[in-house]
């Protein structure tokens, strides 16, 4: 009998041991922190053994194979003793894809990826397709695979889960853009994030598609590098040649298998460039999964904004709140300030990933009147943007945070949550801290 080590208790943790039990397999679920209690029932039901608060070494490294949680470094020391053993360390995507046929539409990014995974889900839902949600959001693909199998799968990847991938085929691979994200994980070496979500690509045939932002200069530069074996349908901001969708003066347009279809930007339920993006990159994997393009022009006009990514929470006294917590890194905030019309209270701030603020630094001088720092050490944001704005402060928690932004706009303003920077240093997760903002301006 197989002996599988799953790492980290979490969603993936949880749904790769189950796949593993269904599989009849010997699995042993261990987590340096705390299980949550409904992971901690699932295992329990299907009888799974688990521990938590620490790993017991011996049962760990006497396993076959281990699966990580994507949240775990390779620098953990129970991963590299398992490395120095030569036990093969995967990620639950890649346990998972051994088990399944269906179709697989795997979307990455540095931004937007979550935003057109769900787009790309409800364009399939209202065509009627058996589709499932998996990945970063919704429900564990190994999960769906052991007890609630789909046709087709719609998956959101981190840099993280594609690092622990490699026989896993994406059918379909969109890559929306590369910007410095997650150094941290990487070195510091921007080519090995860049290598990271190229894994996307890795074992396509002609027969798959790749998916990607003609315009971006980071993956133009490294295709230059590549031979891309799968059919290469780009999008871009404009008519190109060889482009199967872009915008061509007030319409997003598609070219693709001799058919062309278009539809005004005015009628897209996501508004902002970036979103036009999303819209593009969503409505090729639907056209690619067979969908028809009326069907696509409902699903693009009505589908409801993925919350804690530009999502608008109130008007008080006359200041909008924008709650933009997912923008965990410098580009997201880029193009969160480029789709603001109105004079800016910008809240930044939390753990910094290496992150270079000159890319919103015209912007910040353009938009922004005032800035509040979020974070337990605020000291890199003061030393970038002392003197580049009229007035900036610190806050120490959201309730002091919401406060300072609430005296320091006026009538007109936006008040715009979008802080550059990951979450844990005052909050559990970006989730977290985009709740505890709404909740605030919610008692304003």
């Amino acid at each position: 009998m197989k002996r599988i080590a799953v790492l980290g208790g979490g969603e993936s943790g949880a749904g790769a041991a189950v796949l593993a039990k269904v599989k009849e397999m010997d699995v042993f679920v261990s987590d340096m922190g705390t299980i949550k209690p409904k992971y901690q029932q699932q295992l329990e039901r299907y009888g799974i053994a688990w521990e938590q608060g620490g790993h017991s070494e011996a049962k760990i490294l006497a396993a076959d194979e281990i699966v990580k949680s994507p949240g775990i470094p390779d620098t953990a020391p129970i991963i590299v003793k398992a490395k120095q053993r030569g036990i093969p360390i995967i990620s639950e995507i890649e346990f998972a894809g051994r088990y399944t046929t269906s179709k697989m539409v795997c979307i990455t990014g540095s931004n937007g990826k979550t935003t057109t995974t769900m787009l790309t889900y409800h364009i399939l839902q209202k065509a009627g397709l058996d589709v499932g949600l998996a990945g970063n959001v919704g429900n564990s693909l190994a999960l769906q695979v052991a007890v609630d199998p789909h046709e087709v799968y719609v998956i959101e990847l981190s840099s993280f889960q594609l690092d622990g991938m490699y026989d896993f085929k994406a059918n379909v691979a969109v890559l929306l853009n590369i910007t410095p994200d997650h150094l941290d994980r990487y070195d510091h070496w921007m080519e090995n994030y860049v290598a990271a979500k190229f894994r996307i690509i890795r074992n396509q045939t002609p027969d798959d598609a790749f998916i990607f932002w003609h315009d971006d200069p980071v993956i133009a530069a490294q295709l230059k590098q590549l031979n891309v074996e799968s059919r290469m349908l780009p999008f871009a901001d404009e008519r190109e040649q060889g482009c199967a969708a872009y915008v061509d003066g007030g319409r997003l347009a598609f070219d693709l298998d001799g058919t062309h279809w278009d539809m005004p930007t005015s009628e897209l339920a996501l508004h902002g460039r970036h979103n036009l993006y999303n819209s593009m990159a969503a409505g090729l994997s639907a056209q690619l999964m067979h969908v028809k393009s009326d069907v696509i022009r409902r699903a693009l006009a009505d589908f409801q904004a993925v919350e804690h990514r530009l999502e608008y929470v109130r008007t008080v006294d006359g200041v909008r709140y924008v709650n933009d917590s997912k923008a965990t890194n410098v580009n997201s905030t880029w193009y969160a300030l480029e789709s603001m019309r109105d004079p800016v209270v910008l809240v930044l701030g939390g753990k910094d990933k290496g992150n270079d603020y000159s890319e919103i630094e015209q912007f910040v001088r353009q938009k922004v009147k005032a800035i509040v720092c979020l974070g337990v050490d605020n000291s890199k944001l003061h030393a970038f943007f002392d003197g580049k704005v009229p007035v900036i402060e610190d806050a120490g928690s959201m309730a002091e945070c919401v406060a300072k932004c609430k005296a320091l706009a006026t009538s007109g303003d936006t008040v715009l949550l979008s802080p550059c920077c990951a979450s844990f240093d005052l909050f559990k997760s970006y989730e977290d801290r985009g709740q505890q903002f709404k909740e605030q301006v919610a008692r304003l």
